[in-house]
């Protein structure tokens, strides 16, 4: 009985999670953000925190280094659009395959120290990853330029099948505007399915059995590194497919999607939304870039014709103050979002849901409680 509730719920919460993906032009309308390329970046960024939800909020590793695998799959989409096909599929496998042996290689090492020394060695291979990709390997990265498409690219498979065109396909159908954007969303909902059968299943209990205790269960004989070290490689092929839907939208990798930057920005992501929940991150990821997009997009001309209905001498003090928390300074609106989430609601985003879900269930509760017995007569 509880088995079959728990299999409802769970489906509720991913038909729930499908339409609100698939609606985004709508709701978002109201927001300003219903363009493609910027919900495009929504799902892509939702793929990437959800990926490093898997690692931080299942097991507990604090990754510093996820940028990496974020670049390296950029890096491997451009790659197999210049070597092979203008096709998205095979550059999504490219970058994925790579991404994750990238990971294993760094997740071995890395796991052999847990805590603050595995976020220092993640965060170390992460800058060692940009350097390489920055100076070091230029035949490869194209150095600070990036690595960008050119006519004179092989592409033997383009070549073989008499395919012509110069900008990313799916089947043959290009990706531009809301067919770019419908791609990317039915990818971020394929990865939030995987990640939920994930969670919920026996490995998914390990994982969370590692972050309660690992001490213990290390006691009883039981080995944990392999389950952690499975943990960060599909957490590096989320990254890695993030990245390449990146290079996908827009045929560009450039070492800055490596920077320790973007691997703070993704767990600033994961927090924001609540670590150790599905949607949580996603929703930080849109948050995060919704800032980003929008609010640095500000300026005080905006600002006057948002409040032109108050009196002058308030409306030019309400824009000199509103000013320095858009345009320029977006940072410090997101700092005081994240400070005030931090401290009214460590558990994110998702557990002022929580509360608000149960203060709305509360009266119904009140309602249905069985009356006080009344003394015999």
């Amino acid at each position: 009985m509880n088995t079959a509730l728990i299999s409802r719920n769970d489906l509720l919460l991913f038909l729930g999670f499908t339409i609100a993906v698939l609606a985004m032009p709508i709701w978002l309308q109201p927001f300003g953000a219903a363009y493609p390329d910027l919900m495009q970046r929504f799902a892509i960024y939702g793929i990437f925190a959800l990926g490093f939800n898997i690692l931080f909020g299942l097991t507990g590793y604090l990754s510093f280094g996820h940028a990496a695998f974020f670049g390296v799959g950029s890096y491997a989409a451009v790659w197999s659009f210049k070597l092979l096909t203008m096709d998205a599929v095979p550059a999504l496998v490219f970058a994925v395959v790579i991404a994750g042996l990238f990971a294993l290689v760094i997740g071995y090492v890395s796991l052999r120290r847990s805590g603050i020394y595995f976020s220092i060695l993640t965060l170390a291979f992460a800058q060692m990853s940009y350097n390489l990709a920055y100076s070091v390997l230029t035949p490869i990265t194209n150095g600070e330029t990036g690595l960008q498409l050119t006519l004179a690219d092989p592409r033997h498979l383009d070549r073989m099948m008499g395919v012509t065109g110069g900008s990313p396909t799916l089947f043959g159908q290009p990706l531009f505007g809301y067919a770019g954007f419908y791609f990317c969303a039915g990818l971020l909902i394929v990865a939030f399915f995987i990640a939920q059968r994930i969670t919920g299943s026996p490995f998914g209990m390990m994982l969370k059995a590692i972050k309660s205790n690992q001490t213990r269960m290390h006691y009883t004989g039981f080995n944990t590194r392999p389950y952690a070290l499975a943990a960060f490689v599909i957490s590096g092929m989320y990254a890695g497919l993030a990245g390449a839907m990146l290079a996908i939208t827009d045929p560009l990798a450039g070492a800055e999607r490596m920077q320790w930057t973007a691997s703070g920005e993704v767990v600033l992501m994961t927090i924001l939304g609540g670590v150790g929940t599905l949607v949580g991150p996603v929703l930080g990821a849109w948050i995060i870039k919704y800032f980003e997009n929008i609010f640095s997009a500000f300026n005080e001309g905006i600002l006057h014709r948002t409040f032109a209905f108050l009196p002058d001498g308030v409306e030019d003090v309400v824009v000199t103050v509103t000013s320095k928390f858009v345009g320029e300074g977006w940072h410090l609106t997101l700092g005081l979002v994240f400070v005030l989430i931090v401290v009214f609601l460590p558990g994110g985003i998702m557990e002022g849901v929580r509360r608000l879900f149960n203060w709305a269930r509360r009266p119904a509760s009140v309602g249905r409680a069985s009356p006080r017995t009344q003394p015999a007569e």
